[in-house]
């Protein structure tokens, strides 16, 4: 299984934010390699813009977990992209947007 294969085999929780928040943008960044309901395009579009803006930026975790709830609200739109293979991927991005949203901060 490779490292972008839906769902990821390792668990998200053992992950640092910042390595989970490139993966959730690498989820998204493949549900474009296949056609897509233009609604959900919509959406993956933003979410995508949001998740590859949070996994390039030197961001403290606070501030990518803000930007991964803005994604997670984005996602919870679609319910079916109309692609099985863009389907799996956004159901790894959201698993990947609950994992980091439910984890431990440091300030805890």
């Amino acid at each position: 299984m490779t490292d972008d294969s839906p769902p990821a085999a390792a668990d998200d929780s053992e992950r640092g934010i910042a390595e989970q928040v490139r993966h959730l943008s690498n989820q998204l960044e493949a549900t474009a390699d296949g056609p897509v309901d233009r609604t959900a395009s919509r959406w993956l579009g933003e979410a995508e813009a949001i998740a590859a803006d949070a996994a390039t930026s030197d961001l403290e975790d606070a501030t990518a977990r803000e930007r991964v709830a803005t994604v997670r609200e984005l996602l919870s739109e679609i319910d079916d992209t109309g692609h099985e293979d863009a389907d799996a991927h956004l159901e790894s991005a959201k698993r990947i947007c609950r994992a980091i949203l439910e984890s431990p901060s440091d300030g805890q």
